[in-house]
């Protein structure tokens, strides 16, 4: 069972190339700075990257207005990353590209 899975989510993957997979990222607003290898979308949001399945609950539960949540990159020990954990943050996002720390993850 994946991450996502284990917390209570219905994945559904679709297998698309990068050049569809960045028109994706461009069209909901996923600003450059926070573009990863996934993109989700989840209701009226859009999860970018590796963000933690307890993060994305709580973040659904206070349904801030903003588009969505991104971790950059692929850190390590983050969900799907192996090796020891590093500090990451999570970010949020508007409609204007605006980024602000959700949450920091402090393993």
């Amino acid at each position: 069972m994946g991450h996502l899975q284990g917390k209570g989510f219905q994945v559904k993957t679709n297998d698309i190339s990068y050049e569809q997979l960045n028109a994706i990222k461009e069209k909901y607003g996923v600003p450059r700075r926070l573009w990863s290898c996934h993109t989700g979308l989840v209701g009226k949001y859009v999860i970018e990257g590796h963000v933690p399945g307890e993060i994305i609950l709580r973040f659904l539960k206070e349904k801030p207005d903003v588009s969505g949540l991104g971790v950059p990159g692929m850190p390590t020990g983050s969900p799907g990353m192996g090796g020891t954990p590093e500090p990451y943050d999570v970010f949020s996002f508007d409609g204007n590209g605006r980024l602000r720390v959700y949450s920091q993850v402090r393993p």
